[in-house]
Order: C-alpha cells, then sequence, then structure tokens
C-alpha cells in the first residue's frame, strides 16, 4: 500500500470512529467521546501524510502507520462493540469493557510514539498537538482507568445491581435507570431486547447462566415501568394492539419512518418542530414536556425553547402519501397552533395549546409563502425573514425551529430572483448568530453547498453575505472542515481579489477562520491566496494589512506554504513590518519569518536588510508573542551566523 493510500485509510478509520461516537447514547458516552476527541486530533498531520508531495519511504515510518492503521482497527471494533451491544450489559460488566479500553490506549500510544516526526516536516504547532494527544493517552494508560472518572456514572451502576439483584422496584429508580440508558420508546426497548438476544445466539449454545436471565428480567422490569408511566406508548413491535385491525396494523408497518413520530412511533397527525429542529406529533411530544422533561427526546439536546411550530412541509408530504396510498389522513387536533410548556406549568393540561402569538402567526404565514410557486411571494417571505432573524435571539430561535431553514436553503441553489438569492443568504446568516443554530445549519439542514453556490454565481452582495455567513458558521471547528471541502475556499480567494472592501473584509475573515483549520491550509495555497495577500500587502492604501499578515502567518506554517511564501519575495515586506508596523503586525511577520528559516537564503537576506536592531528591540519591548517569535529569530541568526563564519564573500552571496 503507498503512502497516499494508507492516509487515506487512516483518516477514514478515525472518521468512522468518530461518527460512530458522536452517537453513541449512554453508558460509555465519556470514554467514547474521548477517544473520538482524541483521535480527531490528529487528523490534521494525517491529512499532512496524505497531501505531502515528498516520498515517504523510510522503513520505519511506514511500519508505524501500519502500526497505527491496526490500533485504529482495534479501536473502530471497540466503538462498534460498545454502539451494538446491550447497554445494560455495559454497566453491569464495565470493568471487562474498561480493559478492552485499556489495551486500545496502549495499543495508540505505541503506534503514535513509533513514528519518527522528523522525517515528515510538519510544523512546530501540528507536533505539539500530536504530542498532546501522546500525553493524554499516556496519562489515561497511568490511571489504569481508576479513579474517580474511571465510569461514567457510578449512580447508575449502583442503580442496575439494586434493580439486578431483586432487592427493589423502586419507580424512582427504574425511571432513573430508563431515562440514563435512553430506554424510554418502543424503538429503544426493542434494540435492546435484541442486543441482549443476539449475546445469547453468539454464545454458541452455551448455557447464557444466570447473569443472562437476571438482565433479561431487569430489561423486562423496566419495560413494565416504562408502559405503566408512558401509558399511550405504541408497543406495536412488542405486544399486540387489540384497537388495530389487520389492514390498519399492515398500514403503520408500511409507513415511510420519516412519517412516524420519534416517541409513539405512529403516523404523526400534527407534526411540530421542536427547537432543535426535530419534529414530533403535538400529542407526543406535549406529554414529554407536561413530564418535565428539558431536552429533546431524540438527540438529548437541551431545548432552547419551549415553543413549538407546526411543520407544515413535512403536514403537507403525510397527507399526499395517504392520498397516493389509499389511507385515510389521521386526525388533526381542532387547534393546531404553536404551544408552550411554560403555559401548562401553571394551569391546567388542556392549557397546554394556548392562542399563538401574532408574531407566530407572521412566521407562519412567511413560511407559507417560502413554498409558494410565485416568485414574488418567496421574495417578499425571504425578505421579511432576514429582518426579522437581525432583531434579536428570540426571533432566531423561533424562525429556526418553525422549519424555516430548510425552505431558505433550498431557495440558494432553486431560485433565479438574484433578490430572493440574497434574502435568503442573509436569512441565514442573521439566524447562524445565535450559536445553537450554527451546526444545525451545517449538519442538520446541509446548507453549506448552498451557501458556496451563492459565493460563486450571486450578486456581489448576495456573495459578500455568503462569505459573512461562511466566516460565522466556521466558529464552530467542526464545520470549519465541512466548508472547505464543499468548495469554499476558492471562491472566497477570488472575493477577496476582486470584491468590494466590504467583501474583502468579509471573506479575509471567513479564510482566516478556515486556515485554522490544518486541512483548509493545502487548500488555501492551492488556491493562489499566497499571491493575493502579497498584492493586497502592498496597496497603498493598507486596509487589508491586519487581516493579510494573519492570514499570511497561518499559511506559513504548512510545507506548501512556506515554499510558495517564500518563493514571494515575501522577506522584504516582512522585515518592513517588523521595522514599522503595529504590535500585531511585527509580531505575525515575525512569525511568517521564522517557518521561512527553513531556507538561509531567507535569513541571510532579512540580515542583510538591517532586521537585528528591530528585533532586539522587539524581544525586549514587543507583545509577549512578538518577544517569543524575535527570540526565536534571534536565536536561528546566532545559529546560522556560526554555522556560515567561515565562508568568503563570493559563498554569502551565492546564498541570496
Amino acid at each position: 500500500m503507498g503512502k497516499e493510500e494508507l492516509a487515506k485509510s487512516l483518516i477514514e478509520s478515525v472518521k468512522e470512529i468518530a461518527s460512530i461516537s458522536d452517537h453513541r447514547p449512554p453508558p460509555m458516552k465519556k470514554h467514547c467521546a474521548h477517544l473520538s476527541r482524541r483521535l480527531k486530533l490528529l487528523l490534521p498531520m494525517l491529512e499532512e501524510i496524505r497531501d505531502c508531495k515528498n516520498s515517504l519511504s523510510e522503513e520505519s515510518m511506514m511500519k508505524a502507520l501500519l502500526s497505527l492503521r491496526e490500533s485504529l482497527l482495534h479501536a473502530k471494533d471497540l466503538i462498534i462493540y460498545i454502539s451494538q451491544v446491550s447497554k445494560i450489559y455495559v454497566v453491569l460488566e464495565r470493568d471487562q469493557v474498561m480493559i478492552r479500553f485499556q489495551k486500545v490506549t496502549a495499543l495508540l500510544e505505541q503506534a503514535l510514539s513509533e513514528i519518527p516526526y522528523r522525517s515528515l516536516e510538519i510544523s512546530d504547532e501540528l507536533q505539539e498537538q500530536v504530542e498532546l494527544v501522546l500525553v493524554q493517552l499516556r496519562r489515561a494508560i497511568g490511571k489504569g482507568g481508576g479513579g474517580s472518572e474511571k465510569y461514567d456514572d457510578d449512580e447508575l451502576y449502583k442503580d442496575l445491581l439494586t434493580l439486578y439483584g431483586g432487592v427493589t422496584e423502586d419507580s424512582e429508580i427504574l425511571k432513573r435507570v430508563a431515562e440514563k440508558l435512553q430506554l424510554m420508546t418502543v424503538t429503544d426497548l426493542t434494540q435492546e431486547s435484541l442486543a441482549l438476544l443476539d449475546m445469547l445466539s453468539s454464545s454458541g449454545g452455551d448455557d447464557p447462566g444466570e447473569s443472562f436471565e437476571k438482565m433479561m428480567m431487569l430489561l423486562k422490569k423496566i419495560k413494565d415501568f416504562v408502559q405503566t408511566y408512558n401509558p399511550n406508548l405504541e408497543d406495536v413491535p412488542l405486544r399486540s394492539k387489540q384497537s388495530l385491525s389487520k389492514s390498519q396494523d399492515e398500514d403503520q408497518k408500511n409507513v415511510p419512518e420519516d412519517f412516524r413520530c420519534p416517541i409513539s412511533l405512529k403516523l404523526m397527525s400534527d407534526p411540530v418542530i421542536v427547537s432543535s429542529g426535530q419534529t414530533y406529533d403535538r400529542d407526543c411530544i406535549k406529554k414529554w414536556l407536561e413530564d418535565g422533561h428539558s431536552t429533546c427526546p431524540k438527540t438529548q439536546e437541551t431545548l432552547t425553547s419551549d415553543t413549538v411550530t407546526p411543520n407544515y412541509a413535512l403536514r403537507s408530504l403525510i397527507a399526499q402519501w395517504c392520498e397516493t396510498n389509499g389511507i385515510e389522513p389521521p386526525k388533526r387536533p381542532n387547534n393546531p397552533q404553536p404551544s408552550s410548556k411554560a403555559s401548562s406549568s401553571s394551569s391546567s393540561s388542556s392549557s397546554f395549546i394556548s392562542p399563538p402569538s401574532a408574531e407566530q402567526l407572521k412566521i407562519e404565514e412567511l413560511l407559507c409563502k417560502l413554498t409558494s410557486q410565485r416568485p414574488e411571494d418567496q421574495r417578499s417571505a425571504a425578505g421579511e425573514i432576514r429582518l426579522l432573524a437581525k432583531q434579536n435571539n428570540h426571533n432566531r430561535v423561533a424562525i429556526a425551529a418553525s422549519g424555516a431553514i430548510p425552505l431558505l436553503v433550498n431557495l440558494l441553489m432553486t431560485s433565479d430572483d438574484p433578490r430572493t438569492q440574497e434574502h435568503a443568504v442573509t436569512s441565514i446568516l442573521n439566524l447562524s448568530i445565535f450559536q445553537e443554530n450554527k451546526r444545525r445549519i451545517v449538519s442538520t439542514f446541509g446548507a453549506v453547498p448552498g451557501i458556496v453556490y451563492v459565493l460563486k454565481k450571486g450578486s456581489m452582495e448576495a456573495r459578500e453575505n455568503a462569505a459573512a455567513t461562511l466566516f460565522s458558521l466556521s466558529v464552530i471547528d467542526e464545520n470549519k472542515g465541512t466548508i472547505g471541502a464543499a468548495g469554499a475556499i476558492p471562491p472566497l480567494v477570488n472575493l477577496l481579489s476582486e470584491g468590494s472592501q466590504r467583501g474583502k473584509k468579509d471573506a479575509g475573515t471567513a479564510l482566516f477562520n478556515l486556515c485554522i483549520c490544518q486541512g483548509n491550509k493545502g487548500k488555501a495555497v492551492r488556491a493562489g491566496l499566497v499571491p493575493v495577500l502579497m498584492r493586497l500587502l502592498t496597496e497603498p492604501e493598507g486596509r487589508m494589512v491586519d487581516e493579510s499578515l494573519a492570514i499570511l502567518a497561518i499559511l506559513s506554517s504548512h510545507p506548501e506554504g512556506k515554499v510558495v511564501v517564500g518563493a514571494a519575495d515575501a522577506v522584504p515586506i516582512m522585515v518592513d513590518f517588523i521595522r514599522s508596523g503595529s504590535p500585531r503586525n511585527k509580531e505575525n511577520a515575525a512569525a511568517v519569518l521564522v517557518q521561512l528559516s527553513w531556507d538561509p537564503q531567507h535569513l541571510f537576506e532579512a540580515e542583510k536588510l538591517g532586521i537585528m536592531g528591530c528585533l532586539i528591540e522587539m524581544a525586549e519591548s514587543g507583545t509577549d508573542r512578538g518577544k517569543r517569535k524575535a527570540a526565536q529569530l534571534l536565536h536561528l541568526f546566532s545559529r546560522f551566523n556560526e554555522q556560515h563564519s567561515g565562508l568568503g564573500v563570493e559563498d554569502q552571496v551565492s546564498l541570496i
């Protein structure tokens, strides 16, 4: 296997492990998250190996990478095992599971320790990041899984032992266990039952013993409690319902998953959206909120608002599906209006459905217009949502919860009207100001390709606002890679080069944020960002100097970046900024020169331009970062002069 294929294999393994871990429900969620976070820190190094043009033929390097691949396979097997095995088993047999975590940790630490990092020519920052992972792995090995943080939840373990031993069937304990193990729905209970049965079948016909029987009895206790606690729970897979005729039962089985309520698993009659972006049947989520829950049943996110809003788009799709399949649509309540948990806490349960506010009615009206076939309706609705979302966080939460984001995203690429396109992308920008919306816009609603499309094809104002939107979304670290992979960097570079002053500012801030992600640095260099930055640094107005130097300092830490920056005649410009720039510009210029020191020609040129006095002054009175960079450069110049003190004039000239 070649270097590039091996690196791609390693990257794919890390991403797969992270994906499984990120969606891992309790128990062992904390340990899976720790493993995922440490492995994701290795991605920039693996991307450098993949993109590096130099051959990594050194035997020790390839051997170490193969060892890392083997350890990642063990890690993946462990994460998959934990995600599929019985939750009850994982808690009760936590010591055995922790032993497997320890073995995987040791394998990863050994593989990473064997990599000859000097051969990779990675930046100091990147090497420090890998060393941090090694320190964390060694600390975990040193603890041996012991200490107060060894397990996710000791209370859960003690509760299960109490129930397992048959000491009590206390409803409070059963409720606590069911909620912590997320065994509150039909699907959850069915999956747990199947997981236990899989364990029985994988035993090869051996007697599973008393422990298995006790775990099955424990699951039955939880199931009985959940059905008592939630009598409206539809449990078709586990028990027959007399109220369903055979034909109705068949209809229920054929209902598309997206049309079923995640709580009842029945075809939704009145779908509503909660603040997490998930859709539930109104009656089911009403009961969930009335019971005192403050989290989304499906994602376990804390709900930022107790308002629920009708999902008109899904309701229409359900009606169409019912008509196509000859099924009578489920009857809806007479008052399908937005509602609030708060209203029910101070009155009877019937008051849960409260009259909609004028604001909520306005949002619902605008959503209907967004789905209209009339371009003028779409334009006016997107424009009004743009203004509403600009006003305050309350509006941003309500608009997002109403289901507006996917409708706006759709307009980015389907609308032929430039003004509608501009309103839609600016609405998404304003909605992204609310922190909780940033991740959903990218991950849940897949908005990035549409935003990039506007960045390439839209009017100048739409392009500017698209760049600002990408900057806002890239505040979330996991979004940076997604945005870079969607092809956002080349059009951002174009906007930085040819846009208005505002467009350049928006593009520059977005590029700075994106280039913090190691995987995006090479993309930016290959998109021609360095020549654009060098031109902006020498413009008479100097309006983009701060942003350009900051981005250049980041790019010069990349192997490709430092070569391109060095070839762009950057040394004289950096020396000028160190001599007369602002404190921030001085430190960034010095950071660039530190990275360019790989080539002695650059050091010789800088010294010839009279940088030494400026560095001494900067080392004494600069900013903290400036002092560090100046001290690094002075040390490099000292070593350089020692190594070249015996050269003649002609030899020194040849360095230039």
